[in-house]
């Protein structure tokens, strides 16, 4: 008999020891327990640590209460200024009432995943391509409140949405390309010409200086000099200031009047030096008073060259 009594109070225990075991469930730091029973929430979701259900009759269900970062694949579209592009992004989410993302939504992973792809094609649709490259922040902003809006009655807080690449074709690149040259190559152009502007101003009062002294000009000069002469140079190379050109110039263009040249005086003759007589005039001589003068000079007649006998040449 009291072997009986001893088997079956080892029996019992044996039976408690099992349905204690299957009573106890252990819930983590990071997880909430939802208990069901007999298919109806009961009670508050039960927190970290040790506790008990009723064997066959409760049902425990954690869910997970850290942070999910879930990948949003690659959307493609076109741009509100019909650029076609393809955008992926990232959302970062949270269950805040475990509860509500049993009860409310099937799976509220591949919920909060279909609502992310959904909300980046319609912000894609309504943003221009600028945007999508500059204004990240403004984009990621809605995006948030987009997904946030119906994520709420499921019990999910989205807590951060990231836009992490936008992909173009490879002739927008180019052309993007050619842009960012141009505009590059235009500022130069303007910092250059702004640093002309300034130069040229700075040399005008300088030579606006020198003008008013010009003693400055020949100080220059020599500055020069001693500039070049400073390299150790086997040539010199002396430059000639301008305003030496331009008196010259100046002297070349405007002679001065042959009236307004003095004229020396003549000198007159000491008494010692005797004043020189001027040489009376020659009268010319009339031809006719010269016979022999005329005979030369004179036409011989026709008749007088006829009547001349001829020479014979041998």
């Amino acid at each position: 008999m009291l072997e009986l009594v001893i088997t079956l109070i080892a029996v019992a225990g044996g039976i408690g020891l099992v349905l204690l075991a299957a009573a106890m469930r252990v819930v983590k730091q990071y997880e909430r327990g939802v208990l069901f029973r007999l298919g109806r929430i009961t009670g508050e979701p039960r927190t970290p640590g040790l506790t008990l259900i009723v064997p066959f009759v409760d049902r425990l269900h954690k869910v997970n209460m850290q942070i999910v970062t879930l990948p949003i694949p690659a959307q493609e579209g076109i741009t509100r200024d019909n650029v076609t592009v393809r955008v992926d992004a990232v959302v970062y989410f949270r269950v805040v009432d475990p509860t509500s993302a049993l009860v409310r939504v099937e799976d509220y992973k591949f919920a909060v995943s279909q609502m992310a792809q959904t909300s980046l094609r319609s912000i894609i649709g309504k943003s221009d391509l600028d945007d999508l490259l500059s204004n990240r922040e403004k984009l990621n902003e809605g995006l948030e409140l987009m997904i946030d809006s119906p994520a709420v009655g499921w019990g999910v807080q989205i807590d951060r949405v990231e836009i992490k690449d936008v992909s173009l074709p490879d002739t927008m690149k180019r052309s993007m390309a050619r842009q960012a040259e141009a505009d590059r190559e235009r500022r130069a152009r303007i910092i250059n010409a702004d640093a002309e502007l300034q130069a040229s101003k700075k040399l005008a009062e300088a030579a606006q200086q020198m003008s008013d002294t010009p003693t400055a000009l020949q100080l220059r000069l020599l500055q020069t000099v001693m500039a070049v002469s400073a390299e150790k140079n086997s040539t010199l190379v002396l430059p000639i200031p301008v305003e030496l050109l331009h008196f010259l110039e100046r002297g070349a263009r405007d002679p001065a009047p042959a009236e307004e040249t003095k004229k020396e005086p003549a000198r007159e003759p000491t008494p010692k030096e005797p004043a020189q007589k001027p040489a009376p005039p020659i009268e010319p001589v009339p031809l006719s008073e010269t016979p022999d003068l005329d005979a030369v000079t004179k036409t011989p007649e026709l008749g007088a060259v006829l009547d001349q006998p001829s020479t014979e040449v041998r």
